[in-house]
């Protein structure tokens, strides 16, 4: 989450589930990089660790912030200490309490050099302390403070109203310390707080969650969650043998059919998601905002859209998507125009000629996807650059992305929280991690860090509205789509309503007998 999002085109064909019996689901999911919540950058290892971990609070299904661990919490008349208040009989999956220092723990864990976390910063950074933690310059997060078992006080260097938001992502998630101290691979064997409990992985073949029956709020409905690590989702769900899939661009067109039996089994739902092509401005030729500019208005988006996406998704012409507060209908985008895009190049510092270009994005030797060789076609066609495309495994993109090591690359980014920080300020702020373009502007800089303390929701989602309108002119993205998931559903599945982004979503499905 920081999602990124893992589904190179081709494979937007994830998660499906099967009815085993009345007591569970089986879900054909992927593979997850990770299970520890501090080192969490996708949404795949997102999708389980949210539902085997958990922290103070929570997002429902209408993404409002609501209480989790933490049953309630105080704030401070500046706006910048918060007090909270843990329920009782919140435990471990083996039945040990979880208390304030476990919290504690688990934040200065996060933050320690020694964990390597890549999202602590920009996730955590908001906390007095954070930082020079980080820096190794303290051996605690001063900001965090336990007062008692129940109480907690966390305390931020200035008023931010999407701070409670930023708890809900898997960074500020409650570990046990003998758990993680028990081995390198912890995480293979967590010991969480969540509504399931991981009873098995067997990598490449099947991961299972069992429920977990200390669940300090609601106990979930099923007994158990299968992740089948092979298979084809469609071809099962057709064979009676699963029971929710998500549809993919091969059979979408056949599934809104009116006159097709499974129609009437179709349940669409928008996604808080952008897909984007990135410009590394640190690297030749993308340091030159023209060219940056004439490779965005040589892709013809809605033609990729229409043929090659079946209309199932939405063009995007700028970073944030529609339904996240902030989103500008009125934005101009950069449009699909080959004379300027010709034009652009003639007046850039490379007009004498263009070095070769590599599109990374995530994939494997099974080959590139067909958007991928769409982009590359026109930007050859167009701009007469020449294009290689790079499939990179999963966990090396994810290095190599944070490291800087793309020259360009196709991605996705799925919201972590309803808040156009969360897109704008996380991804394009000069000093932020997850800034994998390197764009710099002092001036969006200067905007984004008004926007954080800005205490008036209108003018504040303004600012974000004039910083978007910046970036996408100065083209360190190529804005693709926007996401919107298909998922077939059984009748007798009730309780499963697909979120426009990673939350817990199992604790509440069940199987009508």
């Amino acid at each position: 989450m920081a999602t990124v999002i893992i589904l190179a085109l081709a494979a937007m064909t994830p998660a499906c589930n099967m009815a085993l019996g009345n007591k569970g689901l089986t879900l054909y999911g992927s593979e997850p990089a990770t299970l520890d919540p501090a080192l969490c950058t996708d949404a795949t290892s997102a999708s389980y660790i949210v539902e085997i971990f958990s922290g103070l609070v929570t997002l429902d299904n209408d993404l409002e912030v609501i209480p989790d661990i933490a049953q309630s919490w105080d704030i401070s008349p500046d706006l910048k200490t918060y007090t909270f208040h843990l329920r009782d009989g919140v435990r471990f999956h083996n039945g040990k309490p979880v208390t304030a220092s476990d919290f504690k723990y688990s934040i200065e864990r996060a933050a320690d050099p020694r964990t390597r976390s890549p999202v602590a910063e920009a996730y955590l950074g908001d906390i007095v302390g954070i930082k020079e933690k980080l820096r190794g310059e303290a051996d605690e997060v001063s900001g965090v403070r336990v007062i008692d078992d129940k109480t907690l006080q966390i305390t931020i260097d200035a008023p931010k109203a999407y701070f409670l938001s930023k708890l809900t992502y898997p960074t500020a998630f409650v570990v046990d310390q003998a758990n993680v101290e028990s081995s390198a691979n912890w995480w293979q064997h967590p010991n969480g707080t969540g509504p399931f409990k991981l009873g098995e992985w067997r990598e490449g073949q099947w991961i299972i969650l069992e429920r977990n029956e200390h669940f300090y709020r609601e106990v979930a409905k099923l007994e158990r969650v299968t992740f089948r690590l092979t298979g084809n989702s469609m071809m099962m769900y057709e064979r009676g043998e699963i029971d929710i899939t998500q549809v993919d661009t091969a059979n979408i067109e056949r599934v809104l059919d009116p006159t097709n039996p499974l129609n009437k089994e179709l349940v669409d739902a928008p996604e808080l998601s952008v897909w984007y092509i990135g410009f590394n401005t640190a690297m030749p030729p993308f340091d030159d905002e023209k060219v940056r500019q004439a490779f965005c208005h040589a892709v013809d988006k809605d033609k990729i859209i229409e043929i090659l996406l079946k209309d199932i998704v939405s063009r995007a012409d700028g970073i944030l998507p529609p339904g996240m507060p902030g989103y500008n209908e009125e934005l101009e985008g950069l449009t699909y125009d080959v004379e300027r895009a010709q034009q652009l190049i003639a007046e850039s510092s490379y007009s004498d000629g263009l070095p070769p270009i590599v599109l990374s994005s995530p994939g494997s030797c099974a080959g590139v996807s067909s958007v991928d060789i769409a982009i590359a076609s026109m930007w050859q066609e167009n701009i007469g650059v020449e294009v290689e495309i790079e499939a990179v495994e999963w966990e090396t993109f994810l290095d190599d992305l944070r490291e800087g090591r793309f020259q360009t690359f196709e991605v996705g980014w799925i919201a972590d929280y309803p808040d156009p920080e969360n897109f704008l300020d996380l991804l394009f702020h000069s000093e932020s991690v997850e800034n994998h373009t390197a764009y710099s502007n002092p001036d969006v800089d200067e905007l984004l860090e008004a926007a954080r303390v800005e205490g008036d929701v209108g003018a504040r989602l303004e600012i974000y509205q004039e910083v978007e309108q910046i970036i996408v002119d100065e083209a360190p993205w190529l804005p693709l789509w926007f996401g919107k998931s298909y998922f077939l559903v059984k009748p007798y599945v009730k309780g499963f309503s697909p979120a426009p982004m990673i939350i817990p979503t199992f604790k509440d499905v069940w199987i009508e007998e």
